[in-house]
């Protein structure tokens, strides 16, 4: 008995902890990483910085959002599958809130003149924050003469077509596994 209210508690602790870090984290997944870091490391101890480093990999290569598989990698780690669902539910639910809330507002001030305006500020500071995604993940890319080719081409398919996003992210990965597995039969 004991160790189900023991449970409990903790799963209710990982649920506001990660609720608390999702009302207050602006800018996405990775302005989450250092409230993660002090609660979940720093100040909990429910993993340790090695288990963080395997949580961002592990985040990283598989779908979805960042905070989603983080607070997921965490509430598993620490509480078992009702731990996963109470951390992923807890970095959810606030951004669910604020999106439902702000359609509603959208909606009644839609026409509004500051509105339109804020909206166009907002658009501009997207663009500004994708392109610098852009450029931080190109720093990253192989530049080898096939690599900027297979970038290029991409590039241009999903710019100047309609082909699906999706058949260049898979096609591109195709080509990479074969430029490895010829690279694996030239040495």
């Amino acid at each position: 008995m004991k160790t189900q209210k023991n449970k409990a508690r903790v799963c209710a602790e990982l649920f506001l902890r990660f609720a608390r870090i999702g009302l207050f984290t602006f800018g996405g997944g990775y302005a989450m990483l250092p409230l993660i870091h002090a609660d979940v490391v720093e100040k909990k101890k429910w993993v340790s910085d090695d288990d963080m480093i395997d949580m961002l990999a592990i985040s990283e290569s598989t779908p979805g959002p960042f905070a989603i598989n983080a607070a997921t990698f965490v509430g598993r780690r620490v509480a078992g599958v009702l731990g996963a669902v109470c951390a992923t539910v807890g970095v959810a639910l606030p951004s669910l809130l604020i999106i439902i809330a702000v359609s509603f507002a959208f909606n009644a001030f839609r026409d509004n003149l500051w509105v339109d305006c804020a909206f166009r500020g907002i658009r501009a500071g997207v663009f500004v924050l994708i392109t610098n995604a852009v450029i931080k993940l190109g720093k990253k890319l192989d530049w080898s003469l096939i690599g900027g080719v297979l970038a290029l081409a991409a590039f241009a398919i999903a710019v100047f077509t309609e082909l699906s996003v999706i058949y260049v992210i898979l096609a591109a990965g195709i080509v990479g596994i074969c430029v490895r597995l010829s690279k694996k039969e030239e040495k």
